[in-house]
């Protein structure tokens, strides 16, 4: 029974009122209440009833509280409280009292309420008596009946926040679920706060309504006067039941809370295997104390939450190290190619039934390759888990490693399915290699169980490129079936390759064809820089989801300042062959002449002469010369000479008689520019020299 506050300086004329003897007959005690002064008077009969001893009653209401339990006071408070606000003349109840020994029993009041002119309520008058006897049977089953539908309302408030938080896969989703007006609805509360243990300090993670953030709140450490710390140094919950024990048991934080008229609030540890990782905090306006049954709710929720909040902190670790993973699979860094604008893209798919994004065996990668040439692969390794990725890995190191040898799409691809099969895995992946020559726009394509490249046309029109495949690598290798043929494609400037994985063009009981018909209408209508239209590709994926990874990448051949070939010689020179050496010299004089180098062909027939002869001198084998004229912003000639060895030139000091030794000094002296390139099992030395700007 609450204390109404004192708001009047005197009592009524009739106070107390003075019952009829023959209450105290029927073992009935009076009591007189006046709402303005909040005293409490009782009669001698009504301390009985209530167990006291007239000096230990002060005519306060508050001072019951030692017999009536504090959940039943609670609740006749309310009952009192409404029917002073409905307007009700009287009203009546059960209730509980706790006597001197400890024991229970059942109590009945009436009282009767007088209100002034204005209705406004002034003064109750009513009786209380031992009801004990008198509670029927029936009643008690009435009674039971309530506790049990309490029970169950508390049970189906568990579960429905269970099942909610069954759904949530990161700390963001738990927090979610509880701040939505339907979750705390349920956990009856206003508003919640949420602090995670990291460090020996807590950080808060989510505060109550808007605007109630307390500053110097958002990092505190576990010592500090706080209920969220004390749950977390005490690992038992603190139930805090008035305003008053707010204030009395948290005088900092107290002051910055009170315009947000908490009532009461209970704060509970987050425990997962006897080790605290956080606590959270329910505060409510409309409602004084816990029972019993409510704090065992309460205490449940907390450890389902508290198992949610740890499941989904275990989650975002494993997305972070897969995600962390994943990326240094990829290439960290894809290179500027002459003549061509490169995006690529990787998202993340959510595999059904897990908690979050797994990772994926999907990747691409863009090898730069001698001649002006570029290789660009997409591939997709079998399964969504670590060890896809790390296969991923190692797949794509040797498939760059056997393209920068020079070796030929097909060996590329065959190479890399024998690496796969000899790996200790059960894995497949599904692949597409394509070498573009951007000089003269041819693309040679091999595929390995990959879905077919689209080519975008400067006008925006796109279609699919059905290509001839092979079994995916690993399978051709253990099927003894290594033959894949080779495909090709030309690329015009402004032609645009597109290559992805099946997670851009599956879905879900669709089939691939209409897949592949939807993205290359998506690609038609799409932006025309590469690298918007793979956000948009991406975009689309997202929105989309699905349980597969995408990976993507988009190749734009440029169509101004891109070398083209003006011609190419080739000559091949046997060792011993003094004729074919000869023919090659004229070759090459001829050549430079004809494309307006005529300026420079002492130099360019006097390098590639040292070329020639260092080939034929040091590798003992044949030396195959080629010769090209490159366009574009400056006329460029460029001298090729391949050998069958593996071995890479090397200077070396000038002889006794300064004869030997000065080949490459020649060359780096003579050429613009000059370098060594890996060709299959052998090498290429090359040269260029700058002849004249075209007109």
């Amino acid at each position: 029974m609450a204390d109404r506050g004192a708001s009047a300086l005197s009592l009524p004329e009739d106070w107390p009122a003075h019952p009829d003897p023959i209450l105290a007959l029927n073992q009935m005690g009076s009591f007189d209440w006046d709402l303005d002064t909040g005293l409490f008077h009782m009669d001698a009969q009504a301390h009985e009833v209530f167990d006291l001893r007239p000096e230990e009653y002060d005519d306060r209401p508050e001072t019951l509280a030692v017999r009536v339990p504090r959940a039943e006071g609670y609740r006749l408070d309310a009952l009192v409280a409404q029917a002073m606000k409905d307007g009700s003349e009287n009203y009546g109840a059960y209730f509980r009292i706790r006597r001197r020994d400890g024991s229970l029993r059942w109590t009945h009041t009436q009282g009767y309420i007088r209100r002034d002119e204005t209705g406004r309520p002034r003064r109750i008058i009513g009786i209380v008596r031992d009801a004990t006897q008198e509670l029927s049977e029936s009643a008690a089953r009435h009674e039971q009946a309530a506790q049990d539908a309490a029970r169950r309302e508390q049970t189906n408030v568990v579960q429905l926040t269970t099942a909610a938080l069954a759904h949530a896969r990161t700390v963001q989703d738990v927090i979610d679920v509880l701040k939505d007006t339907h979750g705390l609805t349920h956990l009856g509360a206003t508003s919640l706060v949420m602090g995670l243990v990291e460090a020996g300090r807590i950080r808060l993670i989510a505060e109550g309504p808007e605007g109630s953030f307390v500053p110097g709140t958002l990092v505190t450490r576990i010592d500090e006067p706080y209920p969220m710390s004390e749950v977390v140094r005490t690992l038992s919950p603190r139930f805090i039941e008035s305003p008053e024990e707010f204030a009395e048991g948290f005088p900092v934080l107290w002051p910055h809370i009170t315009d947000l008229n908490i009532t009461s609030a209970a704060y509970l540890p987050l425990i997962v295997q006897a080790r605290p990782i956080g606590a959270m905090g329910l505060l409510y306006s409309d409602r004084r104390g816990f029972s019993p049954e409510d704090r065992n709710v309460l205490v449940a929720l907390g450890s389902s939450i508290a198992q949610s909040i740890q499941r989904a902190m275990f989650y975002e670790q494993e997305k972070d190290l897969a995600t962390g993973l994943q990326q240094a699979m990829l290439p960290r860094t894809i290179p500027s190619v002459r003549g061509a604008d490169v995006a690529v893209r990787y998202r993340a798919g959510t595999a059904a039934g897990s908690l979050g994004r797994d990772i994926g065996g999907d990747w691409y990668d863009l090898i730069p390759l001698p001649g002006g040439r570029v290789g660009a692969v997409i591939g997709d390794v079998q399964g969504h888990d670590t060890h896809a990725a790390a296969v991923m890995g190692q797949l794509r190191i040797v498939l760059r490693a056997y393209a920068a040898e020079g070796h030929t799409p097909a060996t590329v691809m065959a190479r890399a399915s024998v690496f796969l099969h000899e790996l200790d895995t059960d894995r497949f992946a599904t692949c597409l290699y394509a070498e573009a020559d951007l000089a003269t726009g041819v693309v040679q394509v091999v595929r390995a169980g990959h879905i077919d490249p689209l080519i975008r046309a400067a006008d925006g029109s796109s279609r699919r490129v059905s290509v001839e495949g092979g079994l995916p690598l690993g399978l051709s290798a253990e099927f003894g079936s290594l033959e894949y043929p080779v495909g090709t494609i030309e690329l015009d400037p402004g032609h645009t390759l597109l290559l992805c994985t099946d997670g851009l063009v599956e879905q879900p009981g669709a089939d691939l064809d209409d897949g592949m018909q939807t993205l290359t209408a998506l690609v038609a209508t799409g932006p025309d820089d590469v690298r918007d239209l793979a956000d948009r590709l991406i975009d689309v994926a997202e929105e989309r989801g699905g349980d597969d990874d995408v990976a993507l990448l988009l190749l734009r051949r440029r169509g101004l300042d891109t070398p083209k070939s003006g011609g190419r010689l080739q000559q091949h020179v046997a060792p011993g062959d003094p004729e074919a050496l000869t023919q090659a010299r004229h070759m090459i004089r001829a050549a430079v002449r004809a494309w307006g180098a005529k300026d420079r062909a002492d130099e360019i027939e006097l390098v590639a002469d040292e070329l020639i002869t260092n080939a034929l001198m040091h590798t003992e084998g044949a030396a195959i010369v080629t010769l090209r004229a490159l366009t574009g912003s400056e006329r460029r000639l460029r001298v090729e000479v391949e050998d069958s060895s593996s071995a890479l030139p090397r200077r070396r000091e000038a002889g006794e008689q300064g004869v030997s030794g000065r080949g490459l000094m020649l060359v780096d002296l003579l050429a613009d520019v000059w370098g060594v390139e890996a060709r299959g099992g052998g090498k290429c030395v090359w040269c260029e020299f700058v002849a004249a700007v075209p007109d």
